[in-house]
């Protein structure tokens, strides 16, 4: 293209510094009505141009009558998104030191009408076009249903928390393998290197706000590293962020044919590393198996195209079997997926899965119950979303056989015939950010678990996530959102959000980004009710009792390590291995006890002294009790029973009871799970 230059004239110098205050976009002017509102929730200075915020009020400061704080949670969320999967996959930034038109500006091969924006497609279908420019005119994103723009707007992140939310978990995520498929890209795959940027990148930001504010520690999106700091900052009526991790295959846990790329010395290095830059909360797994946990599967086209990816990362496709409780994974992705199955070695092709078949055969591996542990030491919460059924079962029986109740649920990847069990542990829950009505319908059906637990409720936006969000419910709905009104807390008026020339509303345009969360929980109620909106008041709350009593876990000590132990028979075949009643109380989960193959069997363990006992937890090897029951003494002659089961399901099981003073505890066998014995790596006895 040529370009002809324009006639000399006095008013270029003008034109030349409008056009330079236009590039460096981030001078930092005066806030508008900084003098007719001076108050602390507005800066000092504002970039300009840049986002109207469309709140006024005074943000609420402190905690209610009874300590606790108020606010909404999300806890799932992908701020820096844009860092990850090579650079490219997520248009635009969170912020730019160069201003808002060059953060909000599509990535450079979706110039000139997206002919090019590959995963555009893949995303959303049709023909991936559209119109690229972002700032000033917002024509085509972002948009409720585009999987591939920025969201995450740092000023659209100040209007979700103008609007009343307090607490944003920000997860790190990547993908090494879709960032190695992926056509354009900028950077290395290597996901903790990502991981490490993005971690970085948000402290960035913080300092981006900070900057507006005047100076380090005084703008409303902090970084908090435990849950008396996020208190503190919410009780100043600011964003509390929590960083965590969401990607593929952390610490380089990979697994190829099965064969783990890493060991328990690569777990400990990592978890130290992510807990070293503020991570708190992460997946061990997430779209594909790795050497930690096998996942629970996506659906339709999207999980074909996961599972090719699967195959590209690990060398195996997904594999099936049959589920053996409630509880079950997605079902499998079926759909052609013809762009992905490019990808694929000649002559290899997606297998096909039977429909009675829909639970993962891959569990928590002995890393990932490495990795569990090691999560447990350092304070940190599991994330069980994206475990298959097995791994998330297992992860539950280390949990409870600790009383460790830091485990969350984010966005509604985990089968809800988990939830009362994540709620008797001290766990956390949130919901997807679902439109309106499904979303209530979902929360009103939990209502009763939450009162019983006494817990209140959050939500997942998942933004950035390539995940999808709520969809407008149309202008002539009959109850839609009035603009402007009021915030849950009833202290700031909310309007529409305006960006350059695009006005959004959640009636006609859906939740496209950030900054309609506010406008998304009052559709919710409108739908829902108040009620709805109450429990996610209470989030904030709830999950930061989680992260703290997480924080101040104690392990008990087990009173039956190195115990004086005698049992009914113990199984010989091999002189050179001994399955001697010792064996179950040694320390030691690589021996066990094990009895010879008949029902009524059992092993008597003697604490040495009369102890007070509420906690037992047995390690089952694969030969388990189907039913059995436990039964305590003080003088090795009168029995009692405190607890039995006639479900048995082997693994790592945990009996909680009223506590009693025992001296004796014995495990009395009635009926075998397998055509074995009854064979016990090691059982804990505890007070606590």
């Amino acid at each position: 293209m040529t370009m002809t230059a324009p006639p000399r004239s006095r008013r270029r110098p003008l034109v030349l510094l409008t056009l330079l205050l236009a590039l460096l976009g981030l001078s930092l002017v005066p806030a508008s009505g900084a003098a007719a509102d001076p108050g602390w929730w507005t800066p000092t200075a504002r970039p300009a141009p840049d986002s109207e915020i469309g709140v006024t009020g005074e943000p609420f400061k402190g905690t209610d009558d009874k300590g606790r704080v108020r606010g909404f949670v999300d806890a799932h969320d992908h701020i820096m998104s844009n860092e990850g999967f090579g650079g490219r996959l997520i248009c635009g930034k969170p912020f730019s030191d160069q201003g808002i038109a060059d953060a909000l500006k599509d990535c450079p091969e979706h110039y000139p009408d997206g002919s090019l924006a590959v995963f555009d497609f893949i995303t959303k279908g049709g023909d991936g076009k559209h119109d690229p420019d972002g700032w000033p005119t917002f024509k085509d994103w972002p948009a409720h249903d585009s999987l591939t723009h920025q969201q995450n707007y740092y000023a659209w992140i100040e209007r979700a928390w103008r609007g009343g939310q307090r607490v944003l978990v920000n997860d790190l995520v990547t993908n090494g393998v879709i960032c190695s498929v992926y056509f354009f890209k900028d950077r290395s795959c290597d996901e903790m290197t990502a991981i490490r940027l993005e971690a970085q990148k948000t402290y960035d930001m913080q300092a981006y706000v900070d900057k507006m504010y005047g100076g380090a520690g005084k703008g409303w999106f902090r970084i908090v590293t435990d849950s008396d700091q996020a208190r503190q900052v919410i009780e100043q009526g600011k964003l509390a962020v929590v960083l965590g991790v969401e990607t593929s295959e952390p610490f380089g846990c990979k697994q190829i044919l099965d064969i783990a790329q890493c060991g328990k010395a690569d777990i400990d290095r990592g978890l130290d590393e992510l807990h070293r830059i503020g991570v708190r909360s992460m997946f061990l797994c997430h779209k594909f198996d790795n050497a930690l946990c096998g996942v629970r599967f996506d659906s339709g086209a999207l999980g074909t195209a996961i599972n090719v990816g699967q195959f590209l990362s690990t060398g195996t496709f997904w594999k099936t079997e049959k589920c053996t409780g409630p509880q079950h994974d997605n079902p499998i992705g079926l759909a052609a997926a013809p762009q992905a199955a490019k990808e694929l070695p000649a002559g290899v092709s997606v297998p096909t899965y039977a429909a009675d078949a829909q639970c993962n055969t891959r569990g928590l591996t002995e890393l990932g119950e490495y990795a569990v542990r090691g999560m447990m030491k350092r304070k940190m919460m599991l994330e069980v979303d994206h475990m298959s059924v097995k791994a998330a079962g297992r992860a539950f029986d280390i949990l409870e056989s600790e009383s460790y109740p830091g485990v969350i649920s984010s966005h509604s990847w985990m089968d809800a015939e988990w939830t009362e069990r994540l709620y008797k542990l001290g766990g956390f829950a949130t919901q997807y950010m679902s439109g309106a009505e499904g979303f209530s319908a979902e929360a009103k059906r939990t209502d009763a678990l939450r009162d019983k637990y006494n817990v209140g409720y959050g939500y997942g936006t998942d933004m950035n996530g390539v995940g999808g969000w709520p969809g407008p419910r149309g202008a002539d709905t009959p109850n839609p959102v009035k603009y402007p009104f009021r915030s849950a807390d009833g202290g700031s008026v909310i309007d529409k959000q305006t960006t350059g020339q695009r006005t959004w509303n959640i009636n006609t345009d859906g939740a496209s980004h950030y900054g309609l969360v506010p406008d998304w929980i009052e559709d919710v109620r409108l739908v829902g009710g108040q009620d709805v909106v109450d429990d996610l008041m209470r989030g904030a709350e709830s999950y930061l009792t989680t992260w703290g009593n997480s924080e101040r876990h104690k392990s008990g000590v087990n009173l039956a390590t190195g115990a004086a132990a005698a049992a009914s028979t113990s199984e010989w075949w091999n002189p050179f291995v001994s399955y001697q009643p010792g064996r179950a109380v040694d320390g030691d989960s690589g021996t066990r006890w094990a009895s010879e193959w008949n029902d009524n069997q059992w092993l008597r363990i003697d604490l040495g002294s009369a102890s007070l006992v509420k906690r037992i937890t047995l390690d089952w090897e694969t030969a388990y009790g189907r039913a059995y029951r436990i039964e305590v003494s003080t003088d090795g002659s009168d029995w009692r029973t405190v607890w039995s089961t006639e479900a048995g399901d082997g693994g790592l099981d945990t009996a909680r009871f009223t506590g009693v003073t025992a001296r004796y505890v014995r495990i009395q066998g009635l009926q075998r799970g397998t055509q074995w014995g009854y064979s016990l790596h090691e059982v804990g006895v505890y007070s606590s």
